[in-house]
């Protein structure tokens, strides 16, 4: 069995991450680390654990931390793992970040969007950043891996693959995304609160989402000249699911059934990536590590949706495969 430990286990995505991690047959959670007072049962924070898991959550450092786990799936939030995540390297951790600490190439783009200089910049632009289906080789062989933005991967598994055939152009893209509540975190704030968002959808962050430069970096990469996009995410009142409506030009007079093709070509070997015909929905995807994705050509403009779990695909679901990838088990191992 290998041995896992889950940094900042209170929060939703780490719940997600333990329940997947429950059904794992290689894999063992025995160690749980909270700020909290009073080292609480994980069961008594998540009562939906209750007789599936007893273990107390701890405030740990890194060499407690490393000293009963293998790996570390690190749930904290940004500017926090960066300053642990040294010390379980030298230890011979492998590490699994969901923060965005690891995502960005650059310590001025983490700055600039972060609001503080990062606390490990030399690890930026050499940490494997954790999407599978388009970075699979080098999470292998990782001791580190940046798990991907909820919001990022909905839109870079829809834009990547047009991007990377010429079929569209890299500038000028406009991503719509709806996000259910839970992408908000557990923390408590005013606009999450049930009276402000129920009944009611907003935008927020309009030009200057942190998720921007990550989507830019990646489907740069993917395009292998800058791209240029307009992201603007909505707060739906509902528990889980996000919903990315993407717009692109495309490159000479592709048809509609020439751009599904691309798309279909391109994951036709993915186990979570499902291109449809149809137009999907975030009940489609809602439980699972499945994203949806489809086209239409309109008026001369690529439309792309594209659908998937905010906290399983889009954050928990995404770091077991990155775990299933690195250890050299089966990848679908717990999540189908």
């Amino acid at each position: 069995m290998t041995r896992v430990a889950i940094l900042g286990a209170t929060g939703y995505s780490a719940l997600e991450l333990i329940k997947l991690l429950l059904r794992h047959p290689e894999a063992e959670i025995t160690t749980l680390t909270s700020r909290q007072e009073g080292n609480p049962s994980i069961a008594n924070i998540h009562p939906s654990l209750q007789g599936r898991i007893d273990l107390e959550c701890h405030d740990l450092g890194p060499v407690a931390v490393a000293a009963r786990a293998d790996y570390v799936f690190s749930c904290l939030p940004h500017a926090v793992t960066a300053t642990l995540v040294p010390q379980l390297l030298r230890a011979g951790r492998r590490v699994i970040d969901f923060s965005a600490d690891y995502r960005l190439d650059s310590a001025e783009t983490y700055e600039t969007w972060y609001g503080e200089k990062h606390p490990d910049p030399e690890r930026l632009g050499r940490t494997v950043y954790g999407l599978p289906e388009w970075f699979r080789a080098q999470i292998r062989d990782a001791d580190l891996v940046a798990n991907p933005g909820c919001y990022p991967t909905s839109a870079i598994l829809a834009l990547a693959p047009l991007l990377a055939a010429g079929l569209i152009e890299p500038d000028g893209i406009i991503i719509d995304s709806k996000s259910g509540v839970s992408g908000a975190g557990r923390t408590p704030k005013l606009t999450t609160l049930f009276p402000e968002c129920n009944e009611s959808l907003s935008a927020y962050n309009v030009g200057r989402h942190r998720h921007t430069p990550e989507i830019e970096q990646v489907l740069a990469r993917a395009s292998g000249q800058p791209a240029q996009v307009i992201f603007t995410p909505h707060l739906v009142p509902m528990d889980r699911g996000i919903l990315s409506t993407c717009y692109a030009q495309p490159r000479g007079a592709p048809s509609e059934e020439q751009l599904l093709t691309a798309l279909r070509g391109r994951y036709a070997d993915e186990p979570f990536v499902r291109v449809v015909d149809h137009l999907p929905a975030t009940k489609d995807s809602a439980g699972t590590n499945y994203c949806d994705i489809t086209i239409r050509l309109v008026r001369g403009k690529v439309v792309l949706i594209s659908c998937l779990d905010n906290l399983i695909k889009g954050a928990a679901g995404a770091a077991v495969q990155n775990f299933n990838l690195m250890c050299g088990f089966p990848e679908t191992t717990a999540l189908v």
